[in-house]
Order: structure tokens, then sequence, then C-alpha cells
């Protein structure tokens, strides 16, 4: 918890303890003492309340808010607007002449309930409509608006986005936290070798990434001083400026969506974009190890997708022509099956590509 918030929560406490004690000493019925010790009690129990609010609406953004809080501005105009037409209506027909006055003012009620209703639940559907622009708040069209990217460690120390960025396809914002180059930093200078050189290419990829023209890179000074752990920062930073998070980290996949928040991988954006093969095609493949079945070899292709050659298990350290059988898809990638022409002896029913679902 970082010092403003622990101040906040610390304040209001106390203001709550002092109004709820206040009223309650102040009431003509019961003790002093046992007033008292009523209030303060009410106090805790409204700011834990308070707490429970803020915990409950942790993932809403400012934008959010705003536009809710605007939404029900409108809603109560909406509804002060009905129940206006509603008397201007009793005072031209005479009509409040019969009706009892309980039944006048649940009506009032009721068409101002619907009308603020109404009104906030339309500003929200409409939304992405909203263009306002106040003083420190300005509400723009999420439909027209991209969302920015955050960039984490991992991508940072893979030079393809540096490749990617100079392809003009990232015309997003791109940001990258100070809390993160300052992690680099202290990995540079205290970190073993692999780390220090990870460091070092990383600080090379933002100093390429600065220098491209068409590219919008900005720093951001937020940061988390509560929260220890750099994928948990970046997280909250996303959600605090509504944000996606470009990441080079297959495991971040399955962790996007526990947290709430979107994050596009690299690889799975580079496997993507990988050239297909089709049945039948020839290709040329050096056989760098053995396979999992008898005979089997495998080898890879300049993109690093995976080569599984039947009968090519002979032919370690040679390079071979062979011809695709199929493409598989698996969670870590494509995988290419294929058989070896010089094999003479080929064995179709050696193929068994369910045993390299999970190895790449």
């Amino acid at each position: 918890m970082n010092v403003s918030l622990a101040f906040l929560r610390v304040l209001f406490f106390i203001l709550s303890i002092f109004f709820m004690t206040t009223f309650m000493v102040s009431s003509p019925t019961g003790a002093y003492h046992t007033n008292a010790l009523i209030g303060i009690g009410m106090g805790c129990l409204f700011a834990l309340l308070l707490f429970a609010f803020d915990t409950v609406f942790r993932r809403f953004n400012l934008r959010s808010f705003n536009i809710g809080i605007i939404g029900l501005f409108i809603g109560y105009l909406m509804g002060q607007a009905l129940v206006l037409v509603f008397d201007a209506v009793l005072d031209i027909s005479k009509v409040s002449i019969v009706l009892q006055p309980q039944v006048l003012e649940m009506i009032k009620i009721s068409l101002f309930l619907f009308g603020t209703y109404l009104g906030t639940i339309m500003t929200l559907k409409a939304s992405d409509e909203l263009y306002i622009s106040i003083p420190f708040v300005k509400f723009a069209p999420t439909a027209q608006k991209k969302k920015d990217l955050i960039l984490d460690s991992s991508v940072l120390s893979d030079a393809r986005i540096i490749d990617l960025s100079a392809t003009g396809m990232l015309d997003h914002l791109l940001i990258i936290p100070r809390f993160l180059i300052k992690e680099i930093y202290s990995l540079s200078e205290t970190g073993d070798e692999m780390g220090k050189a990870k460091a070092k290419k990383s600080l090379e990829v933002i100093k390429k990434l600065e220098a491209i023209e068409s590219l919008d890179v900005r720093f951001n000074e937020t940061d988390f001083p509560e929260v220890k752990d750099i994928h948990g920062k970046l997280i909250r930073l996303a959600r605090l400026v509504d944000a996606n998070i470009l990441s080079a980290d297959i495991s971040r996949i399955q962790m996007s969506s526990i947290e709430g928040i979107r994050i596009i991988n690299l690889h799975s954006l580079s496997n993507a974009l990988k050239p297909l093969m089709q049945a039948g095609e020839f290709i040329k493949i050096k056989i760098q190890r053995y396979g999992k079945e008898p005979r089997q070899g495998v080898g890879y292709l300049d993109d690093g997708t995976m080569v599984v050659v039947n009968g090519g298990g002979k032919f370690i350290g040679e390079l071979i022509d062979t011809q695709v059988l199929s493409v598989k898809h698996t969670s870590s990638g494509r995988m290419v099956f294929c058989n070896a022409l010089d094999d003479e002896s080929l064995d179709l029913d050696t193929l068994h590509e369910d045993d390299y679902d999970e190895d790449k």
C-alpha cells in the first residue's frame, strides 16, 4: 500500500469514527458513555464498509467512473423533467383532486426513479459516442481509440520487437514503465553474466525503439511501491491507464484471462505469420537428433519450426530431401511431419503425431 492510499484510509477511518460518535453523543436518549461506544463501533463498521467498496471497485478505471457520474447527472435531470411534466399535467387536468396524496407521491417517486435509471443506462450504453472535454478529464470515444501497449521485460530483450515496430504495424502508443527500466539497470549491475547480457540487450532495444521516428514511445513514471512483483506492477499499470501488455513470455498467455488484462504475445504473433506448408510439398531439412519413435529424425526450419521426419533417424547431421505429410498446430507452435525421400524402407505406420503434442 502506497503512502497516499494509506493516508486516505486512515483519514476516512478517523472521520467516520468522529462523525458517528458525535452524532450518537448528541442524542438525547441513552447514557453518554454507551452512546460514545456505539458511535465508535458504528464508525469502525462504516469505515470497513468504505474499504470493502474500494476493493470491489478496484478494477474500474477513471473513465468508467466519470461516465457513470455523468450518467447519474443526466438521469437526475431526466427524472426531474418527468416529475415537472407530471405536475403540469395535473395542474391542467385537475386530476389531483380525485387522487390520494400518497398515490401522487408514489407516482412522482416512480417517475423520478424511472427517469434517473433510463438516463444513466442510456448514457452508459452510448459512452462510445460521448466526447466531452473538461479540465483534467477527457472522455473520448472508445470505439475510435486504440489501446496503448505496455512493454514488459521479456519483449524488450527480444530483438524482433524492433523489426515489428519498423513495419508500421504498431501505430499504438508504446509505454515503457520507469520501474521496469530501473529493474533492468539493477540487473545489469548486480545480476549474473546471463542476466547482465539480457539487461544490456534490453537497453539497446529501448534505444533503437526510441530512434524509430514513426513510433510513439513514452515512459510512464507511475510506480507501485507496495507491489514487489514486476508482473504485478505491469498489471496494475495496465488497469490504471486502460492498456494492453505486449509480452514474449509464453507463460503470460494463461495468466491474462485470470488477471482480466489482455496480454498480446510476440511468439503467438510470430507463429501466426509463419508460412503454411501443404501436404506433398518437398523441403530440405538437416536432421539434428533422433525422434521419439524408431528411425525418426528431428530437424528445424530457419524460423524454429520443428520438423519430424519419418525414416530420418539414420541421417543425423545430414541435409536430406523430405516430403510433407501434414502440419500440426500445438499449444507451443506449429510442427511439420515429413517422410524422408532417401529412405527406401519407409513405413508410414511409424509416424505418431500425438507423441509430439507437447514437444517443441
